[in-house]
């Protein structure tokens, strides 16, 4: 039984590092939201999980030869300034995804945040 909970436990923490993992070993520390990206013949849709993230917090929106990149800072939503903080598993402070897509001559056509997600169309060129 002890057995049993143990690999559940390396289960779920290995489900966690995969949704939101470290960014490599930079001077400053940060992390990589998951993405989903999804393409037609005229686009690409493409789905960033930004939980917590407020739209004047994201610093870069921008799409770089053949590479999307997305960067901003998520902060701790303390609720109070005298809340005990009791769990803190969202990754928070600076993340940067970097996505290369197989079309080099890709422009943002919309963007929209809402529900937790930052959702990005490329209109191919």
């Amino acid at each position: 039984m002890w057995g049993e909970a143990i690999r559940r436990l390396d289960r779920a923490d290995r489900i966690q590092r995969q949704f939101f993992r470290p960014a490599g070993s930079r001077a400053r520390r940060q992390w990589e939201p998951p993405v989903d990206v999804f393409e037609t013949r005229d686009a690409i849709y493409v789905t960033v999980a930004l939980p917590g993230v407020p739209a004047d917090a994201l610093t870069e929106l921008e799409v770089r030869d053949d590479t999307l990149i997305v960067a901003g800072e998520r902060r701790v939503p303390a609720p109070d300034a005298r809340a005990a903080l009791h769990r803190l598993e969202i990754p928070h402070g600076r993340f940067q995804r970097r996505v290369t897509l197989a079309h080099p001559r890709l422009a943002i056509a919309g963007h929209e945040l809402r529900d937790g997600c930052l959702y990005l169309t490329l209109r191919k060129r």
